[in-house]
């Protein structure tokens, strides 16, 4: 398993709508056979704060989903909601083991 967390800044009045379009991206990567799970978890301190929890079953795997029409669709409607640009950490899975995830 690869696992990616994304760390999202966004403006306090594109909260909602950043949430919609998330949640959509969300929906239809989950159909994609290279990934495991996708989260999207809120800051309760910090509202503005989102961290997505990508986890894709190959190395190889975060690479197609940035060609899906969906992610690219995403990519673009989220870009100007951002209050600063988005950071990545890249993880690999320890535990549970990867059988785990399906």
């Amino acid at each position: 398993m690869f696992i990616v967390h994304v760390f999202v800044h966004v403006k306090k009045d594109r909260i909602e709508d950043f949430k919609m379009a998330t949640i959509e991206n969300a929906r239809q990567s989950l159909q994609e056979p290279g990934i495991a799970r996708f989260d999207i978890i809120q800051e309760q301190d910090d509202p503005t704060k989102f961290l997505l929890v990508e986890v894709y079953r190959t190395y190889e795997d975060p690479a197609k989903h940035k060609q899906t029409d969906h992610y690219l669709r995403w990519r673009d409607e989220v870009a100007h909601m951002m209050a600063e640009p988005r950071t990545s950490v890249k993880y690999f899975n320890v535990f549970p083991v990867d059988e785990g995830w399906e």
